[in-house]
């Protein structure tokens, strides 16, 4: 029997490798690029609650001072870079929330969806995948038993009714503060900012198709066993956050309260152009941040990053985002 030394060994392994590497030798590990992602979902538990969280998908506002103004405004480039994102571009994400109380199956907000044509997707092609992502997670519009409104601007109930004015949750009904009704469906504030128009016209559309089954929302009130409308005006007159309870623990939905991460929070008294009172908002966003943090509740944020769990913590004159960590083994 032969025996080789340590150096041959190591030789010949050597050489066995080099004659892999020549060319048409060996195995292919070259591959398609898939150009495409996971469906966007996260499921957890919260008491007796079953949550998941579904994106509609991101949303480019572009160039950030276009968008956020007034009080701490010049800071804008300063805070972006120092965070490590784009200095010229602010991107939300679209976080709707579905929980299952175990007696109904309740959506947050619908996303842009497609019943307003091209003006669906005034910020691009990549909104309205809320349906998609929903059916990836096992959930069909045909069972959501409630649809509850944050508020009525379009990245928020356009996707009641498809692009012939059909309902896609035929067997829910509509929950949502009568203020943001009767504003959104009059034609008198079509006046102001260009985009004021279309967003009458979208809520007379979504909206309308379920007038036989709208559910107002008041202030401190439960909307269902475990779910409470707290008024949030500014953003739009009736804008209203909701307090998920169950087993002593609260979520808190803030819908927009705060658009973004980063320059609402370090900036609670900066503007936001979408804003139907942008100073009552800012005032508002203080006071419910200022709640927040004080009360340490988990809170979803529909346009903070993927998936929008975390926390609001004091820090400085302002505020700071703590995001939840996401565990797949947490169900």
């Amino acid at each position: 029997m032969t025996i080789m030394s340590r150096r041959g060994l190591l030789g010949a392994a050597t050489a066995g490798a080099a004659v892999s590497m020549l060319p048409g030798q060996g195995a292919r590990a070259a591959a398609p690029f898939r150009n495409d992602q996971a469906p966007a979902w996260h499921r957890f538990r919260w008491g007796e609650f079953e949550a998941t969280v579904v994106s509609d998908g991101y949303l480019p506002l572009g160039k950030p001072q276009d968008s956020f103004v007034g009080p701490g405004a010049n800071q804008i480039p300063t805070l972006l870079t120092n965070e490590f994102l784009d200095p010229g571009a602010a991107t939300l994400e679209q976080n709707a929330l579905v929980l299952n109380t175990g007696r109904q199956l309740i959506l947050f907000d619908t996303g842009m969806g497609e019943s307003m044509g091209a003006d669906s997707k005034m910020w691009g092609p990549t909104t309205g995948r809320l349906l998609q992502n929903m059916r990836a997670a096992g959930i069909e519009p045909e069972q959501i038993d409630m649809v509850i409104a944050t508020h009525a601007h379009c990245d928020h109930i356009w996707a009641l009714v498809d692009g012939d004015g059909r309902r896609v949750f035929p067997n829910a009904q509509v929950a949502i503060n009568e203020a943001d009704v009767k504003f959104w469906t009059d034609d008198g504030n079509k006046k102001g900012p260009a985009f004021m128009a279309t967003f009458v016209e979208g809520a007379k559309k979504n909206l309308g198709a379920y007038r036989d089954r709208l559910v107002m929302v008041r202030d401190g009130q439960e909307v269902v066993p475990g779910i409470t409308g707290v008024f949030a005006p500014g953003h739009t007159i009736g804008h209203t956050v909701y307090f998920i309870t169950s087993q002593g623990r609260t979520l808190v939905n803030s819908g927009d309260l705060a658009h973004h991460q980063v320059l609402l929070l370090r900036y609670p008294m900066m503007e936001f152009s979408f804003d139907t009172d942008p100073k009552q908002s800012a005032r508002t966003r203080s006071r419910m941040l200022d709640r927040l943090a004080s009360d340490r509740h988990e809170v979803l944020s529909y346009h903070f990053p993927w998936p929008g769990l975390g926390h609001v913590r004091r820090e400085g004159e302002g505020f700071a985002w703590v995001p939840s960590p996401t565990n797949v083994t947490t169900l």
